[in-house]
């Protein structure tokens, strides 16, 4: 049996039109499969938001088959007892779509004479636009989303909120902004773009049943969720394994400038269990880090007379499942340790300064690594290593040429954060929270991905993804407890923990 899960897979528009396109091949009937789609919206709307709460809907129409999805909810709510109200601004249906609406007329549904008419109601169905959309919204057509965004309306959307690319997320001069966006049948990717979140709401997939054999060539770009992200998180341990079958991470960074960012990396590598930790940091900053991590064993190397690292001592490299660098080194510290560390083959994970180096320097400095690279920027970070890519709002597209360019693993920060690989897989971590816009949160992040690496060093994009899946969610659970004001660093990381006991109990 496939394990293919329809709630992970993420597709483009035109992927979505292939299987459409090959559902109706077997001859599902096209009215069929918009009437199946249709009423999992209806009796999603129907149980949450219930008549007795949201008696008035209108229903925004549009020409196509959204519009005839649309009106297929509404000829459902009508009969269901709602007060509902058509609104059509274009003028020609498409074939399907129209017979829906004459159905509807003779149902007697009423149309709205004006914007006013149809924005006096208590709950807005947005059916104006489906996927593939890529023209600008103008005319009275801006004029009208203009409205229904003023008017402050509950408003759900069918697919996607009106407006929004269906790959980018972008909008197209105005977009709806949505309450709930309710994704048919699989995610599109304007659901893991930044630049999509405001119109969104809150988003739901609703599966219309695709079959498994349809989805196995769609699978490049996935939602990492609990599912995949349990076979690499330390949940389960075997009762004869030992310190040295648990990983080992060597973690190198720190100065006098940032004595702390290295402590926060850390806690975030202590949480994952890691049988052996190794912090190389400068010599004067040894006691301070034994004190917080007694269980590091911890290297005090050279240092400059700015307190950054000098060099490294000699070591025996090889050992280490993983070495993560870059979280306070300050960019000289950076530029005397990692020549040498690139060299290195082991799987090596970079961050803050050591990416500002690479920034200086060419991509070919780790292009050609044999053992696996993790690169793990900010959009800033981003910029400077990458000038050559251009920066768009769809930050799939740019993850995935900076992975191929550089030959890494990639992983983008954000909102929706992306993890892709050289080979075109990614991954998106779509839930996430303000709070962790905190410095510290990605030394933190550093840790966690250095502490599974170290322990999974074979499977560098899944355990990536599942580092930055687990770090949203120990913000998440953080934020709720403590608010969004409450989540430093120090606190993410005790919610690591916290956030595995949690889950653990449910499995």
């Amino acid at each position: 049996m496939s394990t293919i899960n329809p709630e992970n897979i993420v597709v483009f528009a035109e992927e979505m039109r292939q299987i459409e396109t090959e559902i109706f091949a077997q001859e599902m009937p096209v009215p069929a499969l918009m009437e199946k789609a249709a009423l999992s919206i209806f009796q999603h709307i129907q149980i949450h938001y219930p008549q007795s709460e949201y008696l008035s809907v209108s229903v925004l129409v549009g020409s196509g088959h959204n519009g005839g999805d649309a009106l297929v909810v509404a000829r459902e709510l009508h009969l269901a007892g709602y007060q509902v109200l058509l609104y059509c601004p274009l003028p020609k249906f498409k074939s399907l779509t129209q017979k829906h609406f004459d159905y509807a007329q003779f149902l007697g549904i009423d149309c709205a004479e004006n914007i006013d008419n149809f924005l006096d109601c208590k709950l807005i169905i947005d059916g104006l636009f489906g996927f593939g959309l890529e023209r600008e919204v103008t005319g009275h057509l801006a004029i009208l989303i203009e409205r229904i965004n003023q008017r402050n309306k509950t408003v759900v959307s069918i697919d996607l909120p009106s407006g929004l690319h269906t790959d980018t997320g972008e909008a197209l001069g105005i977009a709806i902004e949505a309450t709930e966006s309710l994704c048919l049948g699989l995610w599109k990717r304007l659901y893991v773009q930044d630049q999509a979140i405001p119109y969104l709401g809150k988003p739901t997939r609703l599966d219309f049943g695709i079959p498994t054999q349809l989805l196995e060539p769609h699978t490049k770009i996935q939602r990492i969720d609990v599912t995949i992200a349990k076979r690499f998180l330390p949940l389960r341990r075997s009762p004869l394994t030992h310190k040295y079958k648990q990983g080992n991470l060597l973690l190198i960074g720190g100065s006098d400038q940032y004595a702390g960012s290295i402590i926060l990396a850390g806690l975030g590598a202590r949480a994952t269990g890691v049988g052996m930790l190794t912090i190389a940091v400068p010599k004067s900053l040894k006691p301070l880090v034994v004190a917080r991590l007694p269980e590091a064993l911890v290297i005090g190397c050279p240092e400059t007379e700015d307190g950054a690292i000098a060099e490294l001592p000699d070591l025996d490299f090889v050992k280490y499942g993983a070495i993560a660098c870059g979280c306070g080194l300050t960019l000289q510290g950076a530029t005397n340790i990692m020549p040498k560390l690139v060299k290195q083959e082991v799987p090596l994970i970079l961050d803050a300064d050591a990416l500002n180096w690479l920034a200086q320097n060419n991509l070919s400095q780790i292009q050609n690594r044999q053992a696996p690279t993790v690169l793990t920027p900010h959009l800033g970070e981003f910029r400077r290593i990458f000038p050559m890519i251009e920066e768009t709002g769809d930050r799939l597209t740019m993850t995935q040429q900076a992975a191929q360019l550089s030959n890494t693993i990639t992983l983008l920060k954000g909102a929706k954060t992306i993890v892709a690989n050289p080979n075109g897989q990614i991954y998106c971590s779509t839930a996430s929270t303000p709070a962790l816009a905190r410095g510290g949160s990605g030394d933190v992040l550093l840790g966690i991905a250095g502490g599974l690496l170290s322990q999974n060093p074979t499977k560098p994009l899944e355990v990536t993804a599942t580092a930055a899946w687990w770090h949203a969610q120990a913000g998440i659970l953080a934020a709720k407890e403590q608010t969004l004001a409450g989540v430093d660093g120090v606190t993410l990381a005790t919610y690591l923990t916290k956030f595995l006991t949690t889950m653990d109990t449910c499995m």
